[in-house]
Order: C-alpha cells, then sequence, then structure tokens
C-alpha cells in the first residue's frame, strides 16, 4: 500500500503490526499464513536495521573482505602469496542492490498474503485504534490485537553525537564511499569489532578504545584475551579502561578527548556504544504501558504490554538480536491464532560475532553459574584442528560448560566457529551428559571435531 492507497476511513484488522524489522516482519508474514487479516506499518524501510544498516550489509562487508585475511593468514604459513584488491565502490555497489532485492522481495511476499502496507508512523491513541501518519494523510486503524516491534537506535551521549560525516554511527558507516585512512571506534563490542574488522581489510590503520577493562565484555574472558590478542597482531590501538568525553569533528579529522585530557585524532571516528529502544511517541501511556530502563517496554510473561498489546525484539529489552525478535514474534503470533497458551519460553540463544576471528556462544558460561552446583569446563585448541590447519587460522578453542555433568553452555572462538552454532545450541538445549557424545557421528575431518573434542576433553574447575 503506497501512500496515495491510505483509507480515508477507519479500517480494522485482526493484527496491526508495527515495525518491519525482523521481528515485526515475520510476525506480520507468519500471521497472514495463519489467516489473520493484517497491517504492517513501517515508517522506514522494510526489513528495518537489520537488513538496511546493520547485520546484513556488515555481514556482506565481511564476506566480500574475508579473503585478505585468508591470504595473509596463507602467506604466514609461507604457502601462499600475493595480493587482494578490494574495490569498494563495488561492493557499495552489490550492497545496496542486494538489500533493494531483498526489500522488494519482501514486499511482494507480504503482498501475496495480502497484508497491508502502510509507510507512515503509528501512534496509539486509544485501546484498539492506532493511528498511522505520512506526510499530508491520516488513517485510523482499529486493531484486536497489537504487535509492538520498533526496534533500537544507537545509544548517544552527550558529546557523542555523530554528524555521519566524519563522527559516525553504524548508519554512517554503512554509507561511506570509502574507507578512510584510520578509522577511531569508540566502543569494543561486536558492532565496533565488526566494522573496524571491514575497515582494516581496506588497509585502515585502527584505534578501538572502551571505558571497560576487556573488548567484547559479555563474552567469556578467554574469549576477549584471544581476540585482543589477534586483534594486536593485526597493529591495532586498542586502549581499555578509558572514559571519552568527546568526539567532535574538527578540520575535517574526528578529536577524541577523554576525561584524563588525552586527545587522539583519526580521518573518522564511530560511536558503537551500544543501542536503545524505540519507544518514544508510540502512544504506550494511551494502553496503560510502561517502560523501564532507557526505555525498554515491560511485559509480562506472555510478552503482553497491556491487554492485546505485545512487545516483541529490542523493544521489549530480553535479548537484542534480530533471532530472538523472529522468535518472540513467532510466539505472539501462535498465541494469537490460538495455538499458544502458555507463557513465553526460548532456548538458550545463541550469539555470534562474525569475522576473523569468529565467536560463538550458546548457553551460560561460568560466571553465570556461580553457587549453582558443581561446575567444570573442557576445551579443545583449534591447533589440534586439520581444517583449522587447512586455513593456517590455528588461533582460538572451543570450550564447554557442565554444570551437575551436563552441558550448561558452550563457546568457541576462532576461524569459522559460527558453522556449529546450531549443533551447539541443541546440545545445550537437550543438556547433554558424557554418554550423549555417542549419539551422533561427527563428519571427519571438520571444524565440528573441535566441538567434540571439547565434549570429550577432561573436565577442570574453570579459572
Amino acid at each position: 500500500m503506497t501512500s496515495s492507497d491510505f483509507p480515508s476511513e477507519t479500517r480494522s484488522y485482526d493484527l496491526v503490526v508495527v515495525g518491519a524489522g525482523p521481528g515485526g516482519f515475520d510476525a506480520a508474514i507468519e500471521a497472514a499464513e495463519e489467516g489473520i487479516k493484517v497491517a504492517l506499518v513501517e515508517k522506514d524501510l522494510l526489513g528495518g536495521t537489520c537488513l538496511n544498516v546493520g547485520c546484513i550489509p556488515t555481514k556482506l562487508y565481511l564476506g566480500a573482505t574475508s579473503p585478505v585475511e585468508e591470504l595473509e593468514a596463507q602467506s604466514k604459513a609461507k604457502v601462499a602469496r600475493g595480493e587482494i584488491e578490494i574495490d569498494f565502490n563495488a561492493l557499495c555497489t552489490k550492497k545496496d542492490r542486494f538489500i533493494a532485492a531483498t526489500r522488494k522481495a519482501m514486499a511482494q511476499k507480504a503482498k501475496k498474503l495480502g497484508i497491508d502496507i502502510y509507510p507512515a508512523t503509528a501512534r496509539i491513541i486509544e485501546p484498539g485504534k492506532v493511528e498511522v501518519t505520512h506526510p499530508e494523510e491520516k488513517a485510523v486503524l482499529e486493531y484486536k490485537n497489537l504487535v509492538l516491534a520498533t526496534g533500537s537506535y544507537p545509544t548517544v551521549f552527550p558529546g557523542l553525537e555523530p554528524d555521519n560525516e566524519t563522527v559516525l554511527d553504524n548508519t554512517g558507516f554503512l554509507s561511506l564511499t570509502e574507507m578512510p585512512e584510520s578509522l577511531l571506534v569508540i566502543g569494543a563490542g561486536f558492532i565496533g569489532l565488526e566494522m573496524a574488522q571491514i575497515a582494516h581489510r581496506t588497509g585502515t590503520k585502527i584505534t578501538v578504545v572502551d571505558a571497560l577493562d576487556r573488548i567484547a565484555v559479555y563474552e567469556d574472558p578467554e574469549v576477549s584475551k584471544t581476540l585482543q590478542g589477534v586483534f594486536k597482531r593485526l597493529k591495532w590501538d586498542i586502549r581499555l579502561g578509558v572514559k571519552v568525553k568527546s568526539v567532535t569533528a574538527e578540520n575535517g579529522k574526528a578529536v577524541m578527548r577523554t576525561e584524563d585530557g588525552d586527545e587522539l585524532i583519526a580521518d573518522k571516528a564511530l560511536i558503537a556504544i551500544g543501542r536503545r529502544p524505540c519507544s518514544k511517541d508510540i502512544g504506550l501511556e494511551a494502553v496503560g504501558a510502561e517502560t523501564a530502563g532507557p526505555g525498554f517496554v515491560k511485559v509480562n510473561e506472555n510478552l503482553e504490554a497491556a491487554e492485546n498489546v505485545y512487545a516483541v525484539g529490542d523493544l521489549n529489552g530480553k535479548i537484542l538480536l534480530a533471532h530472538a525478535a523472529s522468535h518472540q514474534a513467532g510466539y505472539v503470533v501462535r498465541r494469537i491464532a490460538g495455538k499458544a497458551d502458555g507463557p513465553y519460553e526460548h532456548g538458550p540463544i545463541p550469539s555470534i560475532l562474525y569475522g576473523s576471528p569468529e565467536t560463538m556462544r550458546v548457553g551460560l558460561m561460568p560466571a553465570d553459574l556461580e553457587g549453582k552446583g558443581e561446575v567444570k569446563v573442557s576445551s579443545f585448541p583449534l591447533v589440534a584442528n586439520p581444517i583449522a590447519q587447512a586455513y593456517a587460522a590455528t588461533q582460538g578453542f572451543v570450550k564447554v560448560v557442565w554444570l551437575d555433568g551436563k552441558v550448561a553452555g558452550i563457546t568457541a572462538v576462532g576461524h569459522h566457529v559460527s558453522g556449529f552454532t546450531t549443533a551447539a545450541a541443541m546440545i545445550v538445549q537437550e543438556a547433554w551428559t558424557v554418554d550423549d557424545i555417542h549419539k551422533v557421528v561427527f563428519p571427519h575431518p571438520s571444524l565440528d571435531e573441535a566441538l567434540l573434542g571439547a565434549l570429550k576433553a577432561e573436565k577442570q574447575s574453570p579459572k
């Protein structure tokens, strides 16, 4: 539905979905497939942050530039030499075309299922009614059920506001038509580290600054240590425990000043210090919904923010991952369709950092299990895996976390470790014991054997 198709009268729907990112779009599609009459409201682009300025373009860049790291690894092993030249303009064009084609395919799928798409902002005006607004036009949509999936936006603090010319957020970084000679990355989480790797592979000098004492702070400390070692060998300047006072554009450069009075200058700066929910101005007060912290919408055990009003994905703050949003959306639709009546439950939700090396984590780590039983860990070094050797990428390990003799979590860092994330999630979900190892035949040779090796390795108390 285009802006010219806006109805002059009020229209009624079984389900109105606000936000067309992974959670919202999946909710709309799954509901329509159940025969539910759906309206999907999106003020910007189908696919949300993930498709347009987040997960997908970042992975397209990482995939296209990965030969740089692969050749460098084989060169260090003295079995290959040469040079990989990245045509960044061509890569930008490929990225834009792929994303546009994906959006087109999404719109076609929604249309085929009879979903009405409103390119508009949305605001709840009273229980059962949402006002949608497009420039110069408005409409009221009545709903039986409402799913709010408005996502999140980059966190901004005073003094660190991006202008997306010199001081960038993720949108500004992914809009660059050429990479700078030097990049200052504020924030050593997944967004900052993945984007820093992209820039590094094109020849950019990288400086990473974080207020915390290690990079990738939500990962197991051994994983963080391994990552930091790899990036330092790439000659990244990593500065931890640094409190940034401001980052500003001055004379065409990005200038960072710390609370201690130090100053760093780079061609560009990337602000990657987290994300906040898009909960402002959507009319939550009209249905009595409440927020917590920086604006996360409070939900009950059924993901309801109010009667017949659901909040999913980044908006409720449970887990800020696209696949978590999609999983929550699926539950909500099943509940609306009468196919689920219990509280929302989810199994272990995987987390992956892409690049070289990769990290994966699923389930609980030793720090999460203190005081909950007998905790042991077993691990396997990638240097002993033939596939890691074949790719000359032997740094890293696989670690299994055991609680009272059952697998409670698995993490890994190294070459393509994301490849066995689903297997790891199933192992954690089923809480394998040592005897369960024999239920599955692991292929040889494969990177998966590193996971098997960690499952078989001697268990030790965590350090």
